[in-house]
């Protein structure tokens, strides 16, 4: 784990950061090849430059955020925000169903849209 991916661990409460642990190390060992690193102040995985899976903490919980996510069609992740981001929301570390964000996982990798053109595409979203 890199330091800026522990030092935000370290400013977690003790839920949360069980929480981002668990979600970390699942993420991790099922993206090998993914990129992390703290981007907009959140831990974020990267395929050739494009976000598709990361973490933050909310004021009552800690959102796993994927950015292709709404595209996946699966029950448990909810639609966020105006593209095609989906979520799902944890508040104790016994909520993650391991073979369940795999699953999601594996998807981030097979359906992507290109987050990392969205600006110069003036905000149009074209799947990979």
């Amino acid at each position: 784990m890199n330091k800026e991916i522990t030092a935000y661990h370290k400013g977690l409460m003790d839920d949360d950061q069980l929480i981002c642990e668990k979600l970390y190390d699942v993420i991790s060992t099922a993206l090998p090849q993914a990129e992390n690193k703290i981007w907009h102040r959140h831990p974020v995985w990267f395929l050739d430059g494009n976000p598709i899976v990361g973490y933050h903490k909310l004021k009552d919980c800690v959102r796993l955020l994927f950015w292709s996510g709404q595209s996946f069609e699966e029950d448990g992740l909810s639609p966020e925000g105006s593209f095609k981001a989906a979520e799902k929301r944890y508040t104790n570390v016994k909520e993650i169903k391991v073979t369940e964000l795999k699953r999601w996982l594996k998807k981030s990798q097979d359906i992507q849209w290109d987050y990392k053109n969205i600006v110069k595409r003036r905000g149009v979203l074209v799947r990979l």
